[in-house]
């Protein structure tokens, strides 16, 4: 997909694997982008799945995002979920949150930093143990994500 659409990606164009999102700054100009991109796809000889398609909508979930015209956000569910996660008991569960939170790095500030007490815990030949600096640190680890609600400007 990458190649297929190479000089419309991050103008008219976002693609991850085989899913697309076809985005435009105007309405009108909308179908136009569309018909651009099926002339793309009929050259490939590429199908779409009718039932996975929607068209000329204002927002819609793609990778576990909500995409809308002026941004990006993060689907209620999945930060309710973050939010709830206890602290962790073991290096596997440290590991789940950390993968969870990168997930969602681009809506976190700083989120390198929040981590890197935790990532000590995660070194070879240390041992994992959650003492009182970890329970200090952990609810503003998870404090810190809630403005994930808040919308990433996408560029168009």
């Amino acid at each position: 997909m990458q190649r297929i659409f190479d000089d419309m990606l991050h103008k008219n164009v976002e693609c991850y694997v085989d899913d697309f999102v076809v985005k435009s700054k105007k309405r009108e100009d909308h179908l136009y982008h569309l018909r651009k991109v099926f002339e793309r796809l009929r050259r490939y000889q590429l199908k779409m799945n009718p039932s996975k398609c929607a068209f000329g909508v204002t927002s819609e979930k793609f990778l576990g995002f909500i995409v809308r015209q002026p941004g990006i956000e993060i689907e209620q569910a999945k930060i309710d979920a973050i939010l709830r996660m206890p602290e962790p008991r073991n290096i596997y569960e440290l590991k789940s949150l950390q993968e969870k939170l990168a997930y969602l790095r681009r809506f976190i500030s700083n989120l390198a930093g929040r981590c890197q007490l935790f990532s000590h815990l995660m070194k070879k030949d240390v041992q994992f143990e959650w003492d009182e600096a970890y329970d200090k640190a952990f609810p503003c680890l998870l404090n810190g994500s809630y403005p994930m609600t808040c919308m990433m400007k996408m560029s168009l």
